[in-house]
């Protein structure tokens, strides 16, 4: 699942639309729906959103062959 449907499912839940997220992380709808569009959010937009969407974000990686975190 890309990280854009994950956004798109938060936002149901939170009863919140794009317009609204774009407001609460200062940015423009049309910027917004870009990214969404492209699945392009640098880590820290993804911060911002999940701070937005009273939610966590984690981003880290998890090598395959131990399960360990890198």
């Amino acid at each position: 699942m890309s990280m854009a449907e994950k956004i798109k499912i938060a936002l149901i839940k939170r009863n919140m639309t794009l317009k609204e997220l774009a407001t609460r992380v200062g940015c423009t709808s049309q910027n917004l729906s870009g990214k969404f569009k492209r699945d392009n959010f640098s880590e820290k937009e993804l911060q911002e959103i999940a701070s937005a969407l009273d939610c966590s974000f984690e981003g880290r990686f998890i090598s395959n062959d131990t399960g360990k975190e890198i």
